[in-house]
């Protein structure tokens, strides 16, 4: 290397020059390409395209121009970058879809919501849309600063005068180096209001503000959930909100729904979702749409998803909400330029700055006027000055042998200026007439009070207000349309639960503690004295102890017999096949060891305070406490009763504080009695006596009556009757009650007490799981002091554990009815009540 090429090498340090070049680049895209202005909401491409194609005529009142004509007058002067990027902004200053008010008028093909390019730029046509012209009013008064071009050969604005709100009504979003922007599009006529309201009061805070602009408005239309994204983006300059397509469900003529969708949230492409949903049902992740079809055309969008007869329509679409882009969230980062500066803006700090932006336009375009209406009247006092002395004025310039010597003799003679001589020189002979004349005073007479209104325009601050205010009221008379987006108030979000249908069930537990959900159809209705459905598959020693139907999305309160309550959801339990085991109860409950459920009870509402929860142990104490109190409920569970000495929780019921009690013992003894004789407790209290129990007797059933109620006893060998209500009359509690069933060696012992309607089915479960579906219609009714009937045949080496009323099932019709009461009396006895001990104190 020579000398001389060494002396040009320059050392530098690779990090300083590497930190330097990559902040000036990062400090070019920010200012230059990524963020738009807070003043005009325009980055510097929109703002080029924008002033060419003013500049260059294509105006919203003329016709259409080729867009690579356009895009090459952009190119050429303003924008040193490639075509492509200058014509993809253009496309979607066109897009109805991405601007609310669209800033290009198309002609031609301009892409479309499903994500179709634009036909290239020597097809279409474009010129600037009506609102569009909004952005460049007042531009040729003076209004706003210019800068020179990229290489110094041409003028280009700094900012437009945007005659409207821009930034907040089209939105804008850019990645630039290190920071990104993402403003959703409004409501004309709202941010308007908005920004009245604040040119009225400068003091008034954001939550006034949203009075007038209640949230974003996207071209695509769609539901805002919730009220609190909104809000905090408007405070604080970010917030993330969650947008919905409109969807609802029809029944068709088949017979079958369908979900129709017609909005979608903002930038969410059409065809890709359709393929997504169908992705999604293709590997069964959402099940029950049969058919899949988009009917959308030029009068709307309207996407067709059909649902299976069997299928919940509600349900599939709280899942395609969850899986698909059904439902996005628009995370708001309000970030603008501010005096060439990066600053994330809150909604009134974006509306302050903007006008302020127009109180610099109306002042600057005020002056520009004024300099035009004060140079206007100067030239009319020279005319009317050479008016005046009109002979001599004539005389003069006919003595001057040039133009020049009659100028400046003019300016000599009669005091006037170099503009008004030479402007009397211009002057036509037809201006010495009369007529002429009087035009002149006239229009002097005019500028002269407009000289005075502009000077007193900007002399007073509130003036330039006031026509701001006029000036976009008038924009918002002429361009604001309805508001698209709907905003949801109190919104949740979709849980998981709201994915799993609705449906009827039934839940088995077997004194080995095995749950397990089932369909309720899967039992169907039988005759008496049938052997049953094989109905779960249990160990020799485990047989079906509580089987209920409930609702999969109600509550389960589990009450063990240490008097603990636990608390599932009824589709947190597994559903499993008609002749499986289940699960074990201790897998889903912390349960204790030596714990045992010894009471289900399915609830809609644990916040209900007008309900009570009747609980009753095996000694025959109770306790009435209000539901309400159970409703915060740990995993570990809750004391529900205090139990005293070797007694266990049998039994809980619900009421509404105003039935009846029946309590029904194995010795064939029952007791009923109202409710309010036992107070309502707290949870922790230990109950008072309702029934007086004779030796070795237990509690084997307690249920709340009902007018249209008989009473079902059912025994340990398949023996059971119906008894009416009326037979059992009202007592106090804490008595022996009266007899409601013989007991002999035939029957056995009673196993269940249940209130019945002939409306319901009665499902009996043996120690080895055998179960039997019966219409209750068909046992009929028998006095209390009888055996029963034959219900089931149980085997030797079994007994009835368990029974359950269950709903009817339709599939079948209803069953003959049983014997007569005459021929179940096989002891002799007469049906006739028989009353033993039925008065008893109310011990406590």
């Amino acid at each position: 290397m020579s000398e001389m090429e060494r002396s040009r090498v320059k050392e530098i340090n690779i990090s300083t020059e590497m930190r330097t070049s990559f902040m000036d680049y990062a400090m070019s895209v920010i200012v230059s390409r990524a963020l738009p202005d807070v003043r005009d909401g325009l980055k510097p491409v929109h703002r080029r395209i924008l002033y060419a194609m003013n500049d260059l005529g294509m105006t919203a009142d003329k016709a259409y121009k080729k867009s690579a004509r356009i895009v090459g007058e952009v190119i050429g002067k303003y924008h040193p970058h490639g075509d492509s990027a200058v014509y993809d902004t253009m496309v979607r200053m066109a897009q109805d879809f991405n601007f609310r008010h669209m800033l290009i008028d198309g002609h031609g093909n301009f892409g479309s919501v499903d994500g179709d390019a634009a036909a290239a730029m020597r097809y279409t046509e474009a010129r600037m849309s009506k609102i569009a012209m909004e952005i460049v009013r007042d531009i040729n008064k003076d209004t706003i600063a210019y800068k020179d071009n990229y290489d110094g050969s041409e003028k280009e604005p700094v900012v437009l005068p945007a005659r409207f709100p821009n930034l907040l009504v089209n939105g804008a979003a850019g990645i630039a180096v290190g920071m990104a922007t993402n403003i959703p599009p409004h409501h004309l006529g709202e941010t308007i209001d908005g920004l009245l309201a604040l040119s009225h009061n400068p003091d008034i805070t954001i939550p006034e503000l949203m009075e007038y602009i209640p949230g974003p408005d996207f071209p695509t239309a769609g539901e805002i959930l919730g009220r609190e994204g909104i809000r905090k983006a408007y405070t604080t300059g970010r917030g993330s909100i969650i947008i919905r397509a409109k969807a609802e469900i029809e029944e068709m003529a088949s017979g079958k729904s369908a979900i129709i969708v017609t909005e979608l949230p903002y930038q969410v492409n059409k065809a890709r979702l359709i393929e997504k949903i169908a992705e999604l049902v293709r590997d069964k992740k959402i099940d029950g749409i049969t058919d899949l079809r988009d009917e959308s055309d030029r009068n709307g969008m309207r996407v067709v998803m059909e649902v299976r007869r069997d299928a919940n329509a509600n349900v599939i679409l709280n899942n395609l909400y969850k899986q698909t882009a059904l439902q996005t969230s628009f995370g708001i980062n309000m970030l603008a330029l501010v005096d060439g500066h990066p600053k994330v803006l809150n909604i009134k700090e974006m509306l302050y700055h903007y006008l302020r932006h127009q109180q610099v336009i109306i002042r600057r375009r005020t002056e520009f006027d004024l300099r035009k209406a004060e140079a206007r009247a100067h030239i009319l006092e020279g005319l009317r000055i050479a008016l005046d002395h009109l002979d001599e004025v004539i005389a003069l310039i006919r003595a001057s042998r040039t133009t020049d010597i009659a100028r400046e003799g003019l300016m000599e003679k009669f005091e006037l200026s170099f503009e008004q001589s030479q402007a009397i020189l211009e002057m036509r002979l037809q201006r010495l007439t009369g007529l002429e004349r009087d035009k002149i005073e006239n229009e002097y007479s005019e500028l002269v009070a407009l000289i005075a209104e502009l000077r007193a325009i900007l002399a007073d601050e509130e003036k330039i207000l006031e026509i701001i205010r006029t000036e976009l009221t008038e924009i918002k008379d002429k361009f604001a349309d309805e508001r698209r987006t709907v905003i949801s108030v109190g919104f949740n979000s979709i849980e998981d639960e709201d994915l799993i249908p609705r449906t009827n069930i039934v839940i088995t537990l077997t004194n080995k503690g095995y749950i397990k959900r089932l369909p309720i159809s899967t039992y169907r209705s039988q005759k008496r004295g049938g052997k049953g459905i094989q109905g779960m598959g249990t160990g020799e020693d485990d047989f079906v102890e509580h089987l209920f139907t409930t609702n999969s999305h109600n509550y389960i309160l589990f009450f063990t017999n240490k008097g603990k309550v636990y608390r599932l959801k009824g589709y947190e339990i597994p559903e499993y096949g008609r002749t499986a085991k289940g699960i074990p109860i201790i897998n889903l409950l912390q349960i204790e060891q030596g714990e045992t459920i010894s009471a289900v009870i399915p609830v809609e509402d644990l916040e209900a305070d007008s309900i009570f929860l009747n609980f009753m142990t095996r000694q025959g104490i109770t306790k009435r406490s209000p539901l309400s109190a159970f409703s915060n409920i740990r995993k570990g569970g809750l004391f529900a009763i205090t139990l005293r000495d070797e007694d266990e929780l049998m039994g809980v019921r619900l009421t509404d504080g105003t039935k009846e009690i029946i309590v029904g013992t194995s010795k064939g003894m029952a007791i009923r009695y109202h409710e309010t004789d036992v107070r309502s407790m707290g949870r922790s209290a230990a109950g008072v006596k309702a029934v007086t129990l004779g030796q070795d007797d237990v509690v084997v059933g307690m249920e709340v009556l009902d007018e249209s109620h008989d009473i079902l006893i059912v025994t340990k060998k398949g023996y059971g009757k119906r008894t009416p209500m009326a037979d059992y009359r009202l007592q106090t509690r804490g008595g022996k009650g009266i007899k409601t069933c013989n007991i002999t060696d035939k029957n056995g012992p009673v196993v269940s007490l249940k209130t019945v309607v002939p409306e319901l089915d009665l499902m009996i479960i043996t120690s080895n799981g055998i179960i039997i579906r019966m219409d209750i219609a068909s046992i009929s009714q028998t006095g209390r002091n009888t055996q029963g009937v034959k219900l089931m045949n149980v085997n030797e080496s079994s007994q009835v554990a368990t029974v359950a009323v269950v709903e009817k099932d339709e599939e079948e019709p209803a069953t003959e009815p049983l014997e007569t009461a005459e021929d179940v009396l096989e002891d002799g006895t007469s049906p006739d009540e028989t009353e033993a001990n039925d008065e008893g104190s109310s011990e406590e």
